[in-house]
């Protein structure tokens, strides 16, 4: 049964000691803490600390990996202001031709018709143009030049003179190679803004062991945006909304989930962008579990009823973010909100680079709306 607090976004608070927030990962990536989550239906903790490497005794044969194949694109740039001075564009998603939506620093300074320079070599610059503010986001919509008009195009231009976008709580001074530590051995589909972080645990040697004991992995593509990682500002939860992002889910995948479920063994999303690619999926099937190619803005919180994942691999998230909302879907916000608690305790490393939980398909609660 739902709690009334539950649709309060000020329920899904807690302090994290700054300590606590992770500014590299943990090398080798397989060595993180994982915090697992078994049957706990009255919550109560019972769980289990362990490491990453122990997925490869904990999941069975069977089993069916989900993970995330995006790549964070260099989708910061810096750029010369039309009345002086210097600025930085956060490039978020395409739109038509030519146009990106972007958030832009300093955006006061950003109106329609002006125009922008993004320094490509000594003496040479491309100018852009200011279209329009986009209410939504606040963000702004910028005019590239026709050249750069296809996402492989614009991907090359932002590979030569971009920067990964890194969260605000990682200081990219304290640490360097961000550029590859910020990409999952998977990322080969370029259209994040930031990474889908629970697939960085997974190295290559914890992958062919998993291979090996017969766990299988599938791939889709779920481009992270400005609806994943922006904070929420309601208190009712009751009229959230997300930014939509593009996913994609192939057949190839829906086959493997398919089978996976037919012999007995359980789907386990790497992340939480995986389940909303997955569950937007069946919805759009109107019930079954079909190939899907667009945008998707699923809000998942506590009430959901998951129709295709059974467990989740997830990294320890911000506090009142969208992605502590489907966490709670999955276990209760109570019980969260204690595992979380007791992740402080031991030390647990948070975000990004942090370390991990994994919700097993026994301690998924299933929702009692009536």
């Amino acid at each position: 049964m739902l709690d009334q607090k539950d649709n309060f976004l000020s329920s899904y608070n807690y302090n994290l000691p700054n300590n606590l927030i992770a500014q590299s990962p943990t090398e080798p990536r397989h060595d993180a803490k994982l915090m697992i989550v078994n049957d706990g239906l009255k919550e109560n903790l019972n769980l289990k600390h362990a490491k990453i490497w122990d997925l490869k005794d904990i999941l069975n044969a069977g089993d069916l990996l989900i993970v995330n194949n995006t790549r964070v694109l260099k989708a910061r740039i810096k750029i010369r202001l039309s009345g002086g001075g210097l600025g930085e564009l956060l490039l978020m998603e395409p739109m038509k031709n030519g146009q990106w939506l972007c958030l832009g620093r300093p955006a006061r300074r950003m109106r329609s018709g002006d125009q922008l320079w993004m320094n490509t070599s000594p003496g040479n610059s491309l100018c852009l143009k200011v279209i329009d503010k986009d209410e939504s986001t606040g963000g702004r919509i910028i005019q590239f030049p026709e050249e750069f008009t296809s996402r492989n195009a614009m991907a090359s231009l932002l590979d030569l003179y971009g920067e990964v976008p890194l969260p605000p709580y990682i200081d990219k001074d304290k640490s360097s190679g961000h550029e590859e530590k910020y990409q999952t051995r998977f990322a080969s589909n370029p259209g994040a803004i930031a990474a889908p972080t629970a697939g960085l645990h997974l190295s290559d040697e914890l992958m062919k062991n998993l291979k090996i004991k017969g766990i299988k992995i599938a791939q889709i593509t779920l481009h992270v945006g400005i609806g994943t990682f922006r904070p929420l500002e309601r208190e009712d939860l009751s009229e959230l909304n997300l930014h939509s992002e593009w996913v994609e889910v192939k057949e190839k995948t829906i086959r493997a989930i398919l089978n996976c479920k037919e012999e007995g063994g359980k789907v386990i999303a790497v992340g939480t962008t995986s389940v909303r690619a997955l569950e937007a999926a069946y919805l759009s099937g109107k019930g079954k579990l079909r190939p899907f190619e667009g945008k998707v803005n699923l809000v998942i919180k506590p009430g959901f009823e998951f129709n295709v994942i059974d467990g989740l691999l997830t990294n320890f998230h911000l506090p009142k973010s969208s992605l502590l909302l489907l966490v709670s879907s999955l276990i209760g916000r109570k019980r969260m909100l204690k595992l979380y608690k007791n992740a402080i305790a031991n030390k647990y490393r948070f975000f990004s680079y942090g370390d991990a939980m994994l919700i097993t398909p026994e301690s998924v609660v299933r929702p009692q709306l009536g």
